[in-house]
């Protein structure tokens, strides 16, 4: 949708295929159970500044996101609210404070560029940040951004959130969260504003080959997952391996809050809990997330609701027993980001034709910031060439 949005502010006509009843991707709305459910709970960031764009340029409300300063709150009272409580939180040792500001002196003065790509936890490691700071803040931030576990995650890939973010401008570390559908907050408006300038959404049309579409359009951006490049395109075929990302949601009765939008949990299985009706006024609900892969990928469904219940019940009082669960599994929801990991390129070895997608910017994890970047310079490519 971002490719489709860019081509069509510029002038050119655009017909976008999309396969499901609804765009988005695995960032979209579902319906089950007759509810209306996002496919997971995503969290934006003030450095996502062309996804920000884009969706300023379709008329998406400033009101759609809930901007909140960084705030790391946990069950267990760990709160940590800005980069500067690094140096003042009561919870963290003096020395883990010395060395943290070791650590970004040593980051920022190699310009957030490593000498040699090693994981996420080796680069704690060396610069002794695996204490109060690695358990509540990096290694949480490394499962949240790249969604990969941090012996395996990339530390190139960390340092460059970490430029992006904490070590960015003002507001860069800000937390957006949606307080509309996922489809709602970008690719739906998208769309309107792609109809409106004289192109075409279909909606329920799968493309299960390209011949046709390359001999009919002027240009075709592949914007599917990795995993789906195979039928489209076998001889690209990458060998990715993937992460999952869980998110269950549990319905209580109404008066059941968690005193704040979202609330981390530092043991266990859920990372982190979002009260759905702080953000889209639906009372009660609580969505958990679990990112990255674990040992409850060997769960039933049933268990995992009964686990996420039980640890939400260990941190509110009196909590009852949900009236309702649903666990909704992108069992490949990002590539996993591991070090060194060889990106295809938005450019293939067949005329007009590009790819788009999380997965093809090393330098950046794969979030809806890395997706809607890609579509930006697929769509720049084919402007330039046409």
């Amino acid at each position: 949708m971002a490719a489709a949005v860019t081509l069509a502010a510029k002038g050119m006509p655009v017909t976008v295929f999309e396969s499901g009843p609804v765009p988005g991707g695995r960032a979209r709305r579902v319906t089950t159970d007759g509810r209306e459910l996002d496919n997971g709970q995503h969290i934006l960031i003030g450095a996502y500044t062309e996804l920000l764009r884009l969706m300023q340029l379709v008329g998406v409300p400033s009101s759609a996101l809930l901007r909140m300063p960084l705030d790391l709150r946990y069950a267990d009272g760990f709160r940590l609210r800005g980069a500067l409580d690094l140096l003042f939180s009561g919870r963290i040792p003096f020395r883990e404070q010395v060395d943290a500001v070791r650590f970004f002196i040593s980051l920022k003065a190699k310009s957030f560029k490593l000498p040699e790509d090693i994981s996420v936890s080796a680069l704690l490691e060396q610069h002794r940040q695996n204490g109060v700071l690695g358990h509540y803040v990096w290694r949480p931030l490394c499962v949240s951004a790249l969604n990969t576990p941090p012996e395996q995650a990339s530390a190139q890939v960390f340092a460059t959130v970490l430029r992006d973010s904490i070590a960015g401008p003002s507001g860069a570390s800000d937390f957006l969260l949606p307080r509309v559908d996922l489809s709602r907050l970008f690719p739906e408006p998208a769309s309107e504003f792609v109809a409106k300038h004289g192109g075409e959404v279909r909606t329920n049309s799968p493309v299960r080959e390209l011949a046709a579409l390359q001999k009919e359009f002027g240009a075709v951006i592949v914007a599917v997952g990795p995993h789906q490049l195979k039928a489209l395109l076998p001889d690209l075929a990458p060998a990715y391996e993937y992460q999952p990302i869980y998110t269950c949601y549990l319905q209580y009765p109404e008066s059941v809050q968690l005193g704040g939008p979202m609330l981390g949990f530092s043991e266990g299985l859920v990372q982190w809990a979002f009260d759905r009706a702080a953000l889209t006024g639906e009372r009660g609900l609580i969505a958990c997330v679990i990112s990255a892969q674990g040992d409850h990928q060997q769960m039933t469904q049933e268990d995992i609701a009964a686990t996420c219940h039980a640890e939400l019940k260990a941190a509110i009082r009196e909590l009852p027993e949900p009236q309702w669960s649903r666990v909704i599994a992108e069992k490949r929801a990002t590539v996993a980001c591991v070090p060194k990991i060889k990106n295809l390129q938005f450019r293939t070895n067949h005329k007009s034709l590009f790819l788009a997608g999380d997965y093809l910017d090393a330098d950046y994890p794969p979030t809806l910031e890395a997706a809607v970047r890609s579509g930006i310079l697929a769509a720049n490519r084919i402007t330039e060439t046409h």
